[in-house]
């Protein structure tokens, strides 16, 4: 007990700062709806840029691609790069454009909301379409982050899985319903530093920790299963397209395109992006090496985890045995700051879609104060449900999350890109690209087209749904003068 002293203390402490934040931005959150949501589109360079990388890794950073790298070796380097290549496309072509786009067509503050704003239209169908997408990937992704975060708590407590499931999902819900988006992207920029310091010590000591012989196994041609040149299954094109297929999912993430929306001046952009590449590119490499070097402790000892599941557990192991307890308490933490601040900032878009989206689109002259309430109602809901999920213990983060990031990817990636540079798009094309897409997921996952074809969902129905979107528009009526007068303001600001 003693021994784990200093890692409870440094964990309580870390979550009652959390926590304090939350109650601290409960009063700045009262204004109304745009302050919930959007925080009055007031965030600057840095905590636009921490935020958003903190809501986008979670614990997929610290556990599965760590996990993958071990399973896998080398070849996990093209996640890597795909979603370098992606976040870096994100913050180049989409950021500054969607921030201008949803001001101009009527201040939008939801993607769903924003959609319906750039093809002006009074129906609702569209904000209704887009909120079950929001809601149904996005519970899998709450999923995930629940899911975790119980391994997380019953690796150092030592309790039971479920239990430990209603103690981390209670501690979410409570700074998220507390403090909305002010709260959360304050506790993600936070979070994010957390994040990066300890997901960059870890290789380095388990770099020190290997034997000499293992250091240069990891270094070789065979070490495991194939490296990032090379492979000993038969469809390599199909893992690396797959790999790379990662970064379409960025397009169309609204718990990150919300950071850009909310974007103080679209002038500091550019050097939100600077903040974001160096932030994901050296945490990224460092979640790989940990699964490297990682394999080649583990295996100088004797112990080999055989799945998925019993391998995103590799980080929680070296921060409790390789680090002083203190130290170690810190290192957990970070995984926990990778949580929470994915976990808080879904939440919060899942609660903004189904009050602004759905039930303000039936009772319209709902005050904004029961607005807001209402949306705490749905975000204890959607807890509940993710919960119900991430029910049984052998469920994986990198299974939740690759469904989610693929759902995403096929649904809103193309209908957010070609919004914000394609003049021509239409209503018709946005919604009809936006359903096969999203059905062309559900098959794909559900008849496990993948080990037929050796590709991932993410890359053939992003496909689908792009070329959909391109036809109908095509042979739909062209945007009106007030469309497209729009669409060039917002380009020229």
């Amino acid at each position: 007990m003693e021994d784990k002293l200093g890692i409870y203390v440094a964990f309580f402490t870390y979550m009652a700062v959390m926590l304090a934040i939350g109650v601290y931005f409960y009063k700045k959150s009262k204004s109304g709806m745009s302050s919930y949501f959007l925080g009055g589109r007031e965030m600057g360079p840095w905590v636009t840029a921490l935020s958003a990388q903190a809501s986008d890794m979670s614990a997929w950073l610290f556990m599965s691609l760590p996990a993958a790298a071990y399973l896998f070796g080398y070849q996990a380097c093209w996640i890597a790069l795909g979603l370098i290549i992606g976040t870096y496309l994100n913050w180049k072509i989409v950021a500054r454009r969607i921030r201008n786009f949803t001001f101009c067509f009527g201040d939008a503050i939801t993607i769903p909301e924003y959609l319906q704003k750039r093809f002006r239209t009074q129906s609702p169908a569209i904000r209704m379409i887009c909120s079950v997408i929001v809601l149904v990937f996005f519970l899998l992704y709450v999923a995930s982050g629940f899911s975790a975060e119980s391994k997380l708590f019953q690796e150092l407590f030592g309790i039971d899985y479920r239990l430990a499931l209603f103690i981390s999902a209670l501690t979410i819900l409570m700074y998220t319903f507390l403090g909305g988006f002010l709260a959360v992207t304050w506790t993600d920029a936070f979070q994010s530093v957390l994040q990066f310091f300890t997901i960059v010590i870890v290789p380095f000591i388990l770099f020190a920790k290997i034997p000499a012989d293992g250091i240069a196994h990891v270094f070789s041609g065979e070490f495991m299963s194939g490296t990032f040149f090379s492979s000993q299954t038969s469809n390599f094109t199909g893992e690396i397209v797959s790999g790379l297929g990662w970064g379409l999912g960025y397009f169309g993430m609204p718990h990150i395109l919300v950071r850009f929306m909310a974007v103080r001046n679209a002038d500091d952009i550019k050097r939100s992006r600077i903040i974001a590449m160096l932030w994901v590119g050296i945490a990224l490499c460092a979640a790989v090496a940990i699964g490297l070097f990682g394999r080649a402790y583990l295996d100088s000892q004797g112990f080999t985890y055989a799945s998925q599941a019993e391998a995103e557990r590799i980080y929680l192991r070296f921060a409790s045995e390789l680090f002083f307890p203190w130290v170690g308490g810190i290192l957990l933490s970070g995984i926990l700051a990778a949580i929470m601040s994915t976990v808080s900032a879904q939440l919060l878009v899942v609660g903004s879609a189904m009050v602004n989206d759905i039930y303000l689109s039936v009772f319209k002259n709902t005050s904004e104060s029961k607005s807001v309430f209402f949306s705490r109602i749905s975000i204890f809901i959607v807890t509940a449900v993710g919960i119900a999920l991430a029910w049984f213990p052998e469920s994986t983060v990198m299974g939740f999350v690759s469904y989610a990031w693929a759902g995403f990817g096929a649904t809103f990636s193309p209908v957010i890109l070609l919004s914000i540079l394609w003049k021509r798009l239409t209503l018709g094309g946005a919604l009809s690209g936006m359903i096969f897409g999203g059905l062309s997921v559900i098959l794909w996952e559900s008849f496990d087209l993948h080990a037929i074809t050796g590709y991932s969902s993410i890359v053939p129905c992003f496909l689908i749904s792009l070329i959909i979107i391109v036809v109908v528009s095509l042979y739909g009526k062209k945007p009106s003068s007030d469309i497209t007068e729009c669409f060039d303001k917002a380009v020229k600001m």
